[in-house]
């Protein structure tokens, strides 16, 4: 019988359980700063880049309109040629984008060793026009690095001939493009996006990305890469961004455009359960299997002041500062937990806890 459950638990466990899901949706007009601004980040900021400030009289350059195809609210994200620029800082491109920064809750930042899925819906106009030099629809972006400077991976939409939606990647300081597909087949329709990044270095790390018609369900693109390098250098985390950012140097080839957004959703996937087994044997955590005490070799150069423990099915069963070396989980029942250390920038890597 125990052999049994042995090797159930370790099925259960090999399966990837997935954790901490967030969704942001639009529900109606008014408020959507604060919307966004409640689910992407703390109470005290703003994840808002908007040119606002330099086009005062527009109002908010995001709002949320009724779409009937998808017969739900939306995100609307407004850029005009003119007088928009980079929230009054930059006067060559603009943007109105959102993002995930370091007051974000630690679940939608990207670590080292961790598996995360992005997806959202989103939708070009027919006659939506890309600059020759980029216009940025999604980013996801390195934060403490000396890499920061250029994004990992950029979704960009470029005039040509035709039109191309390029998937660009940039292992540290410059950029190439992996794959590039006509972008006139994916305008005036609602497209439904699921990038799928493991992040780590050259023989740990790997992207996948596909974008299907909401309608139809039908592929326009797949692509997936794991012998890429996915972490930056010294890096804190690794942050998605959404919205239009576009060059103006093509000013004459430009117009006012809206890009519609749909359902956010960030979702972690924990990988590595078991070969972290051991290093959290010898050097963070004894005993374990453990049953009312636990004793925390904390590593300084970490910084982490919290211990967070889950079950395996991502429910948050316990949180406790570190504030001695021992810890009380006599409140646990027998099983098999996820242990984090964090601090209110970052996370380890999930550490298996079997109490009994």
């Amino acid at each position: 019988m125990r052999l049994i459950l042995l090797i159930l638990l370790t099925g259960f466990l090999s399966a990837q359980p997935s954790f901490n899901q967030v969704v942001l949706e639009a529900d109606g007009p008014g408020d959507t700063y604060e919307l966004i601004n409640s689910v992407l980040t703390s109470d005290e900021g703003d994840v808002i880049e908007v040119p606002d400030c330099g086009h005062q009289g527009f109002g908010r350059h995001i709002d949320e309109v009724y779409d009937p195809e998808l017969g739900k609210f939306v995100f609307r994200f407004h850029i005009h040629v003119t007088p928009d620029n980079d929230r009054c800082i930059n006067y060559d491109r603009q943007r109105t984008e959102i993002k995930t920064y370091d007051k974000s809750p630690d679940n939608l930042l990207g670590t080292q060793n961790e598996k995360v899925i992005y997806q959202w819906k989103f939708k070009l106009d027919s006659d939506f026009q890309p600059s020759n030099s980029f216009t940025h629809l999604h980013q996801l972006k390195s934060v403490g690095s000396d890499e920061d400077s250029m994004p990992l991976i950029t979704l960009t939409a470029r005039k040509g001939t035709p039109d191309q939606l390029e998937i660009r990647y940039a292992e540290t300081y410059s950029q190439i493009t992996l794959k590039k597909i006509d972008l006139n087949p994916l305008k005036g329709i609602w497209l439904n996006i699921i990038e799928t990044v493991t992040y780590g270095e050259i023989g740990s790390g790997s992207y996948h990305l596909i974008i299907k018609t909401e309608k139809e369900n039908q592929e326009l693109l797949n692509y997936f890469n794991d012998t890429i390098r996915t972490w930056k250098t010294d890096a804190a985390f690794i942050r998605p961004k959404w919205g239009i950012y576009r060059s103006l140097n093509d000013q004459e080839n430009l117009r006012d455009e809206t890009v519609l957004f749909a359902d956010f959703l960030i979702k972690e996937i924990y990988t590595g359960i078991e070969p972290p087994l051991q290093t959290l044997r010898k050097e963070l955590l004894y005993p374990n299997p453990a049953s009312n005490v636990i004793f925390i070799n904390h590593m300084p150069q970490n910084n982490f002041t919290m211990v967070n423990i889950y079950s395996t099915d991502g429910r948050m069963i316990m949180q406790k500062e570190i504030t001695a070396q021992s810890m009380d989980i006599s409140t646990l029942k027998p099983g098999i937990y996820l242990l984090y250390l964090s601090n209110e920038r970052k996370s380890s890597q999930p550490y298996k806890l079997i109490v009994r």
